[in-house]
């Protein structure tokens, strides 16, 4: 039974790294709620439409002085659950798909 905990720990670690960092910027649509926080919807990457099913995190960070909100969200792209980061820059108000 002990023996099965590493390679668990291996396999959540191993879809982590698997993660492709891209920080390509991406066309979204987006809701913004009363105190202007934005909501993601859907986006196109690469002339395909993805839609944003649910939102696991929202996190703030500072980037070269920029405001940055991350968005850690999962959807079902080509018959897959898939797990991705996005980021968006609240001075240019620019979208960026960061991790896939």
């Amino acid at each position: 039974m002990l023996a099965a905990v590493p390679s668990v720990s291996r396999a959540i670690g191993q879809s982590v790294v698997d993660m492709k960092l891209l920080m390509s910027p991406i066309e979204m649509i987006a809701w913004f709620d009363i105190p202007g926080t934005p909501r993601p919807i859907r986006f196109k990457h690469k002339g395909t439409v993805v839609k944003v099913e649910q939102i696991l995190k929202m996190s703030e960070e500072k980037l070269a002085g920029n405001r940055v909100r991350i968005y850690e969200c999962q959807s079902n792209i080509d018959g897959q659950l898939r797990r991705f980061e996005l980021k968006f820059e609240l001075m240019t108000s620019k979208w960026y798909l960061y991790k896939i």
